[in-house]
């Protein structure tokens, strides 16, 4: 990749220099040396920047080929552990699911027992307080089967009539 910019880079300037020295040669009749002067200075520029490139070796060396084998192996090695930590989170998700459907069996099983647990006290309670209802309009029945012939002897005996009256019976 170097290689290219590099020759690109020598393209570049051997187009300039054409460039330069038609203008370079039109303009040195003319009598303008500095933009002849210029674009020397510039072909010489990148010149420069393209020595580089013929510098440079071309392919591998035997250091680069062990870096890669060395790059691959430790490649091969951090897959391997990213492969066995994917199982372990994949296992320890599946045991939080497990534990998750767990805890929703107990919750439902709770409120079942609940509800049923309500129905039952709610029969319970009903039966006991109707129970209790009868016997107290059974008690209030007699009383006043009671308070009645009171009232009836209450006429007849003036004594008996005033403790009613005192206790507003009558």
């Amino acid at each position: 990749m170097r290689r290219k910019i590099y020759l690109l880079n020598v393209f570049i300037s051997l187009a300039l220099l054409f460039a330069s020295l038609k203008e370079g040669i039109s303009d040195y009749k003319e009598g303008k040396m500095k933009k002849v002067a210029l674009s020397c200075i510039l072909l010489l520029f990148f010149l420069l920047l393209t020595i580089p490139c013929f510098a440079q070796k071309t392919g591998f060396t035997k250091e680069d080929r062990e870096r890669l084998v060395r790059v691959e192996v430790t490649l091969k090695v951090f897959m391997e552990q990213v492969d066995k930590r994917f199982e372990q989170v994949d296992k320890r998700f599946e045991q939080m699911m497990t534990f998750l459907w767990m805890l929703v069996a107990i919750f439902t099983t709770l409120t079942g027992v609940v509800i049923g647990f309500a129905y039952w006290d709610r029969k319970t309670i009903i039966r006991k307080a109707r129970d209790e209802a009868i016997e107290v309009i059974e008690k209030e029945g007699r009383l006043r089967d009671l308070i009645r012939a009171l009232r009836k002897l209450a006429s007849e005996d003036k004594k008996l009539a005033n403790i009613l009256r005192s206790f507003d019976l009558l």
